[in-house]
């Protein structure tokens, strides 16, 4: 089973979670997050969001991201979607799952991989809205957040 899938199509979360435990019967816990689109951000109504990523680099990306939860946590099993191409709000765009022994091990490797996913992955974010299309930058929030976990985001570019 690969570990990372970057693809326009929609994702069963259900039968994710069954390929991903795969009859394991060391498997004690299974937490997984899944995003999706919301119809406002920044007080504003979105219509679309339309995600880009640059094929290759983001999948190798992604894969350094889930060695690095590997050497902290205790896991069997990881699997991260992300959709790209235009999306609508209610539509699902990410998913991290972990299966590990114990729930604290899944549920803080789920966490460190959404932080490290929305400051670290190679994805550009272009909400429609009723003032035009935007580009979504990343929140002083999600870098505060990968850095509890002593990893300092990147400098942007300007």
């Amino acid at each position: 089973m690969n570990r990372v899938s970057i693809q326009t199509q929609d994702f069963d979360v259900s039968a994710e979670l069954e390929r991903l435990r795969a009859q394991d019967a060391r498997v004690g816990a299974v937490c997984c997050f899944v995003g999706t689109v919301r119809d406002r951000n920044d007080g504003e109504h979105v219509a679309t969001m339309e995600l880009e990523h640059y094929p290759g680099m983001t999948e190798r990306s992604i894969e350094a991201m889930i060695a690095a939860a590997l050497a902290r946590f205790d896991l069997y099993g990881v699997r991260v979607i992300h959709r790209v191409g235009l999306l609508a709000p209610l539509d699902q765009i990410v998913l991290v799952a972990v299966t590990s022994a114990h729930r604290g091990e899944s549920f803080q490797a789920c966490e460190f991989l959404m932080d490290y996913l929305k400051t670290q992955a190679p994805f550009w974010k272009k909400e429609q809205t009723p003032n035009g299309a935007r580009w979504v930058d990343a929140r002083v929030a999600d870098d505060a957040a990968l850095a509890r976990w002593g990893i300092a985001a990147p400098a942007q570019f300007e």
